[in-house]
Formats: structure tokens, sequence, C-alpha cells
């Protein structure tokens, strides 16, 4: 069984950092496609970043240079880091695997960004 758990998230002002991270079971980790999204309240969910081990991180435009996506191979984990943090970036975030051409959703972390 397939099983993503998120933590981190929170609260933070305005150009702080915050990291969200993913710990994935159930699949073999190498083959797959991870990736975080998020959606802001009255907003379609988006893509922010994602990575695979045959393709390089890829970001959405308004997040790069402040988000980096990685993985800790080691622990199954994929984690964002996100610095430079804005208002704008207040939204629950998600991530995403997808594994055998299936897609598995986290329970979604609440992040907060304050003016």
């Amino acid at each position: 069984q397939v099983r993503l758990v998120e933590s981190g998230g929170g609260l933070v002002q305005s150009g702080g950092s915050l990291r969200v991270s993913c710990t994935v079971s159930g699949t073999n980790f190498a083959r797959n496609v991870m990736g975080w999204y998020r959606q802001a309240p009255g907003k379609e969910r988006e893509l922010v970043a994602s990575m695979s081990r045959d393709r390089a991180p890829t970001y959405a435009d308004s997040v790069k240079g402040r988000f980096t996506i990685a993985t800790d191979t080691r622990a199954k984990k994929f984690y964002m880091q996100m610095n430079n943090l804005k208002p704008e970036d207040t939204a629950v975030y998600y991530c995403n695997v997808i594994y055998l051409s299936v897609n598995y959703w986290g329970q979604g972390t609440q992040v907060t960004v304050s003016s």
C-alpha cells in the first residue's frame, strides 16, 4: 500500500523560510516521479516543483530561485525548502508521487505567510 505522510509547514513572516517534507512508503523510491503542489483558497491546485531520477528539478516561474526540491533516498523522503517566502505563497501544500503511472497524494499541510 502506497502512503505519503507530510510534515512541516506552518506560519512564517514574509521573507522567512519553511521546509515541507514527504515520507513515502510502499513504492520503489528510485522509480518515483515526485512533486509538490499547492492550492490557495479559491484557486486551482498548481504544480510548484517536481523531480525524478531521470529528470532535473523543474519549478513554477513564481518560485524559481526561492524553492528547492530534493530527496533523501535513504529515508525515502523528499522535501521542499522554501526561502524568501511571500504572502502569495500562502496555500495548502500537497506532495505527490507518480508510481507505475498512478498518482498518490499526501494529506496536505498549511503554509501561511504573513506580511
